[in-house]
């Protein structure tokens, strides 16, 4: 069975407390979930631990549908550390998981990972058919010993915070709303490879990423953000597009990093979105577009001062 030979070698040295999603995006509504989840399990004296999943379960559920993913399993390892959980177990959303009962998985958990307590959301439901809601998994925890919390969705603003909304402010372009729902800036992660070379000849050189496949990506356009080197941060103007004006098909993500000597060829960079500026367009002539590049970076670096001040 790969789902338990998965769970065996995540055994943690004590009992623990659990949570389970995908937590795509891991947004201030995990975070809530997970203060809960640590907070319960200081309290009792055990380890608190997140069971996530390598890919959304629609790309197994809805044949064909691929869903994009936020943040790669990596970051989101990273990040539901950095939010408390003492262990992260990723778990190969499966078409043998997918049709597992409840009762079957939450087995496993309580015989790999020593589960005495599970904290949920409201709408959370696990197992085949979902049929392992939030009822259904209390009593079963009054027979088989482990306690069900719910934790209320957390609102700001009056809405729900969810990877759907996260999904809506991404595709709207609005880094603005994806921070406040996730209490940091969208970021994108990727190696810096050869492109077209045009950015230097026009004066302002760029860094091409090479992002990863099904990573979600915000809407074509213009972005100012900030770019991570060697523990250094620098003010970055982001063009997501085909560069229209030269009549090119692929689509690119490429930064300008602002007051950066040095070669970044075959380097992993990390670039933060802070605010879209524009969308991208085609412009009539070189000395049109190098103009409108200029006034990018003047107003790019206006918001990001006023960001960081």
């Amino acid at each position: 069975m790969a789902v338990e030979d998965e769970l065996a070698r995540f055994t943690p040295e004590k009992d623990s407390v659990l949570t389970i999603g995908v937590f795509d995006g891991v947004h201030l509504g995990h975070k809530q979930l997970i203060t809960e989840l640590t907070k319960q399990a200081n309290h009792e004296k055990l380890l608190s631990g997140v069971v996530t999943f390598r890919q959304h379960p629609e790309d197994v559920l809805s044949a064909g549908k691929k869903l994009p993913f936020l943040t790669d399993i990596v970051t989101r390892i990273s990040l539901l550390r950095d939010a408390g959980a003492d262990f992260v177990v990723p778990l190969t959303f499966s078409p043998e998981l997918a049709g597992m009962d409840a009762k079957t998985f939450i087995a496993l958990l309580q015989k790999h990972l020593k589960m005495r307590g599970l904290i949920i959301g409201p709408d959370f439901a696990l197992g085949k058919g979902r049929k392992g809601n939030i009822e259904s998994l209390t009593n079963l925890g009054k027979k088989t010993g482990f306690s069900v919390t719910v934790v209320p969705p957390l609102k700001i603003n009056g809405e729900v915070v969810s990877s759907t909304a996260i999904r809506q402010a991404m595709a709207e372009g609005n880094m603005e709303k994806y921070r406040t729902l996730t209490g940091r800036s969208f970021s994108l992660h990727g190696k810096v490879i050869s492109g077209a070379g045009r950015g230097e000849g026009l004066g302002f050189p760029t860094a091409n990423l090479d992002i990863k496949k099904g990573q979600a990506i915000p809407p074509d356009g213009v972005y100012c953000g900030v770019a991570h080197i060697n523990g250094s941060v620098f003010q970055t103007m982001t063009n997501i597009g085909r560069n229209p004006t030269f009549g090119d098909n692929e689509r690119t993500v490429e930064s300008f990093i602002l007051n950066y000597q040095g070669d970044l060829y075959g380097h992993n960079l990390t670039v933060d979105f802070v605010s879209r500026l524009r969308d991208e367009k085609k412009f009539s002539s070189i000395d049109e577009l190098k103009k409108q590049v200029a006034d990018d970076v003047k107003r790019g670096q206006a918001i990001l001062n006023t960001a960081r001040g």
